[in-house]
């Protein structure tokens, strides 16, 4: 016997513990309403983690009793307290009759087993009307125009006016910098003509003028020697049209440069007689010498050149300054622009909410 009822105490024990793990509560927002009106009614299941909790199967326009309909049923909310679930479920529901309803305790099943909820009640109350006195009914008024009021169109007309300032602003910042373009930094690329080709075509000029042959040796030497001057002075590196015959012949020599060196000396020798000592060259000579300024730049020339050069203008400092003060002036204008766009947003939305 004694063993048999500690058996049914340890069962009745642990029935009690079990039913204590879940707690089904229901709850209503309102325990009264008018006719039409909805009333939310919430069922709280708490039980433990992973347990399956069934909900009985209600939809819209489903009857929770009679004289109580169901308008929507929401979406399962879990939330965790105390190391368990809590599932809560909103019915939302709406009457039609003046009546108080007894709503009785849903069955939740949880892991297959049934737990009943409390009993709730709702009390569904209708307007009392006068139908003795008939006459004492009125038809809906008309819509009726809010009067004007200052104090709501003051803030947008300074809104306005500081709008307009900004806007005239924003022109005369625009106008100044119009009027003084920035300048704009263009790198040009050009053709870059090599020097011995340059010194070569102004050969096939003197050429073609026959200057070989003419009388004016003077002329020609002058032109021959200086175009000889050019190609060295670009392709060496020195100022060879400042120097005499005597300091360029040293200082190709010095750059390492040999190379037609007696021929090139004799040449300058000849022009410095035919310009400076009225000596009169024979027309051989004046032929070898054009040779000899053929030869000697062939030899020298520099075939591995780029032939194209790129020009970077230079900036000066107040040109800097100015395009620094053209900069600032243009975020200025930018912040003005977003002000004065927010500005108008607003007031046209205040305009729409006083009218509309």
């Amino acid at each position: 016997m004694r063993k048999l009822l500690i058996a049914l105490i340890t069962y009745h024990l642990s029935l009690i513990t079990s039913l204590a793990q879940v707690q089904v509560e229901a709850r209503i927002d309102s325990v009264q309403m008018f006719i039409g009106q909805q009333a939310h009614l919430t069922i709280d299941v708490t039980a433990d983690k992973g347990a399956r909790v069934e909900f009985p199967k209600l939809s819209a326009r489903q009857y929770l009793v009679p004289g109580v309909e169901v308008v929507e049923v929401s979406k399962n909310d879990t939330s965790e307290i105390d190391g368990k679930q809590k599932i809560t479920r909103v019915i939302t529901v709406t009457s039609f009759d003046k009546q108080l309803y007894a709503i009785p305790g849903m069955t939740i099943k949880v892991n297959g087993k049934p737990y009943k909820g409390n009993q709730l009640a709702l009390k569904v109350l209708t307007l009392d009307v006068d139908t003795l006195h008939p006459e004492q009914f009125f038809p809906p008024k008309d819509v009726q125009d809010n009067p004007f009021l200052w104090s709501e169109w003051t803030p947008l007309i300074w809104l306005s006016l500081l709008m307009l300032v900004l806007c005239a602003l924003v022109f005369y910042l625009f106008t100044r910098v119009k009027k003084n373009k920035p300048i704009i930094k263009r790198i040009r690329t050009v053709k870059r003509l090599p020097a011995h080709q340059k010194a070569l075509d102004d050969i096939k000029r003197l050429k073609a003028e026959n200057m070989v042959s003419s009388e004016d040796q003077k002329t020609y030497y002058t032109r021959l020697t200086d175009t000889l001057r050019h190609y060295i002075e670009e392709r060496f590196g020195f100022s060879a049209m400042e120097m005499t015959t005597n300091e360029i012949i040293e200082h190709l020599q010095q750059a390492g440069d040999k190379v037609m060196i007696d021929e090139l000396r004799e040449l300058f020798q000849t022009a410095d007689l035919v310009k400076f000592a009225k000596h009169s060259a024979l027309i051989n000579e004046n032929d070898m010498n054009l040779v000899n300024a053929i030869n000697f730049i062939d030899q020298t020339k520099q075939d591995k050149l780029p032939v194209e050069e790129k020009i970077v203008p230079q900036v000066s400092e107040e040109e800097k300054k100015a395009q620094d003060t053209r900069r600032f002036i243009k975020l200025i204008i930018g912040c003005l622009l977003l002000v004065v766009f927010a500005i108008l947003i607003y007031i046209v939305y205040r305009i729409w909410y006083l009218l509309f």
